[in-house]
């Protein structure tokens, strides 16, 4: 499938599932109207900036509208069926690793970030909380979370609740990959 239909399908079904109208999820998370109805029809490629707004709207991490079905009885994700989304805005690309699951608590991504290249998130307060942590493997990244920034190099680890708003800046002048673990606690 499509990643942008992927992406459709995803926001439709969490919006429907929480039985909130176009306008309704508009209004929560800070998005137009019009750019969710293209979103959900897969006529868009959203930026992660706006992906992110969504999916703080649904009560949801931004991995799981990357998600692709669950798999009824196994729990494997082969590589060649874990889709890559490049962000249009700053270029980077993420790889969802984890095989979709409803059960699941955790969930990891992998992402490959342009040297000189940054994004933003606005990230607020959530209905579930969810926290990450980012393993650089190779090159640098600068970790903004609030007001405090981080420099990482390859080995470093940060943890951090996604509560406040987070910049990703790549400061290097080389491309930059980490994990990202994503722990999400649906029972608060």
């Amino acid at each position: 499938m499509d990643i942008n239909l992927r992406i459709a399908t995803n926001v439709s079904s969490l919006r429907k599932s929480l039985r909130l109208s176009l306008e309704a999820l508009a209004e929560k998370c800070q998005v137009s109207r019009s750019m969710i109805s293209l979103i959900e029809r897969g006529q868009s490629s959203p930026t992660a900036v706006v992906l992110e707004k969504l999916a703080t709207g649904l009560g949801v991490p931004l991995s799981t509208l990357f998600d692709g079905p669950a798999d009824e009885g196994g729990h494997l994700l082969r590589a060649a069926d874990q889709l890559q989304w490049r962000d249009p805005q700053s270029g980077y690309v993420r790889r969802n690793v984890s095989p979709a699951a409803e059960s699941a608590a955790a969930q990891v991504v992998d992402v490959q970030f342009p040297a000189g290249a940054s994004v933003a998130f606005e990230t607020s307060t959530r209905d579930v909380r969810v926290d990450q942590q980012v393993w650089i493997l190779a090159g640098r990244m600068e970790i903004q979370v609030g007001s405090q920034v981080y420099q990482l190099e390859a080995g470093d680890c940060l943890g951090f609740q996604l509560d406040k708003p987070t910049r990703f800046h790549n400061p290097g002048n080389e491309h930059a990959r980490y994990a990202v673990i994503i722990v999400t606690d649906n029972h608060r």
